[in-house]
């Protein structure tokens, strides 16, 4: 029988490919011309609005399934086998930092104002990030120090359930293991009892985690004009595809190599 892990792997792998088919959606939508009137406008805008659903409700559809996963086996989610070593290293709490979410809105909207800086002076609307607003921009400030004061509560929150990890019962369990054999399986059963604790503890966190990031994508896009939430939307897939691109032919050169050497 396949693993929790083993059937998370799969999906990913396929909801990394409906994220590909959502990046070339909203690739598409941001190449579309300015509409030229007003009608043609508001079809554009609702055009738009239903492709941002469908791309956030991915997002949605992701979380759900991880966190029915988690309630099997919380303890893959924190270690995922389905990400690369590379990806592993910006791991938090069982996935991205949801501030840097805001963190990618700030780099686009910096690159696509250089790109169209004399617009932007000469008083030019742009479609893009580089026509965020001051409101806007205050919003964003508003929510990054939000995102960021979660953040270090639930880093927090994970730090305590790992220390209980080691509490008193854990560590007594141990003890009496190691001296008294013929008790092992009383004490595995004592041990197994408290880590089911410890366990449901992870998953709230990770729910926590999760819901924060999740939380944090749907703000964003409420505070940007559809064409600028399309935008922001297409440089968050392709950091994720890219990177996951990146690392796992990183893992496969590396595992190569070792191969050769022996």
């Amino acid at each position: 029988m396949a693993s929790t892990s083993e059937h998370f792997s799969k999906f990913f792998e396929c909801w990394l490919a409906e994220q590909d088919r959502d990046l070339q959606a909203l690739r598409e939508a941001a190449a579309e011309p300015a509409p030229g009137s007003e009608a043609a406008a508001e079809i554009e805008e609702l055009r738009l609005r239903q492709l941002i659903i469908r791309v956030m409700e991915h997002y949605e559809y992701y979380y759900k399934a991880k966190g029915q996963s988690a309630k099997r086996d919380v303890v893959a989610m924190f270690s995922p086998k389905w990400t690369s070593s590379t990806e592993n290293l910006f791991i938090w709490v069982g996935g991205w930092r949801p501030s840097s979410a805001v963190h990618i809105l700030y780099s686009k909207s910096g690159i696509q104002f250089e790109l169209k800086l004399n617009e932007v002076i000469s008083g030019m609307e742009t479609r893009d990030l580089a026509g965020l607003s001051p409101e806007q921009l205050k919003m964003v400030d508003e929510l990054q120090r939000r995102v960021i004061k979660k953040e270090r509560e639930i880093t927090e929150e994970e730090a305590k359930v790992q220390e209980k990890v080691a509490n008193r019962k854990m560590v007594e369990a141990v003890d009496v293991m190691t001296e008294m054999v013929e008790r092992e399986v009383e004490m595995v059963e004592k041990m197994e009892e408290e880590m089911k604790r410890r366990r449901g503890d992870m998953e709230r966190v990770l729910e926590k985690a999760d819901g924060l990031r999740m939380e944090t994508m749907k703000e964003i896009v409420e505070m940007l004009k559809p064409m600028q939430a399309v935008h922001f939307l297409i440089a968050a897939v392709e950091l994720l595809l890219r990177v996951h691109e990146f690392g796992v032919a990183k893992d496969a050169a590396a595992a190569a190599a070792a191969g050769v050497r022996r």
